[in-house]
């Protein structure tokens, strides 16, 4: 893989919103899309389609980053260490192959890292990772009421029990990669 200015890849661990607060406080993320991929299902998927686990869509995110700030692996790290990736189709409450635990690679080389770092961690598991590795067909944007949605709403219900803590985790575990408050 040539050295580009800036990567992407797309991930899914559980609902969207939390995955992509995670990453927008990691230091060489450029921009965070919360989105849809890997359904069988034609055409643009809505979140109600989503939910509802027909589509076979994950909720996921597409991350834009500065390799030269932080590398994929480190991403992939923070990635498998901030959600279960030993649970099929669930985080939590999040119940359903929407939530599944997924890494969309573009690349072989995206490929090659994704399984590298899944192999590295699995001994610190009690249980098998199940995080799926797939090549990327195509990823639909959610809807705007989904985009930011902890920044806009951190005093829901939902981000004050769920994200906040995954957030303080986060601080806790990867301090020096996080960009300044």
């Amino acid at each position: 893989m040539t050295e580009k200015e800036t990567q992407e890849i797309i991930v899914g661990g559980g609902c969207f919103w939390c995955t992509e607060a995670i990453f927008n406080a990691v230091k060489g993320v450029d921009k965070v899309i919360s989105g849809y991929s890997g359904g069988t299902v034609p055409g643009t998927p809505t979140y109600r389609e989503v939910c509802s686990g027909l589509t076979g869509h994950a909720e996921v995110i597409k991350v834009t980053f500065n390799p030269s700030v932080i590398s994929l692996k480190e991403l992939l790290i923070i990635f498998m260490t901030s959600h279960d990736p030993t649970t099929l189709n669930r985080q939590g409450a999040d119940v359903g192959t929407q939530y599944r635990s997924v890494i969309f690679y573009s690349e072989e080389e995206q490929k090659n890292v994704a399984e590298a770092v899944v192999e590295t961690i699995q001994p610190y598991f009690e249980n098998k990772i199940v995080t799926e590795i797939k090549p990327l067909q195509q990823f639909f944007p959610a809807e705007e009421i989904h985009q930011n949605y902890y920044e806009n709403n951190k005093t829901q219900a939902y981000c004050t029990a769920v994200i906040s803590p995954k957030l303080k985790k986060l601080k806790q575990m990867y301090a020096s990669k996080l960009k300044d408050d």
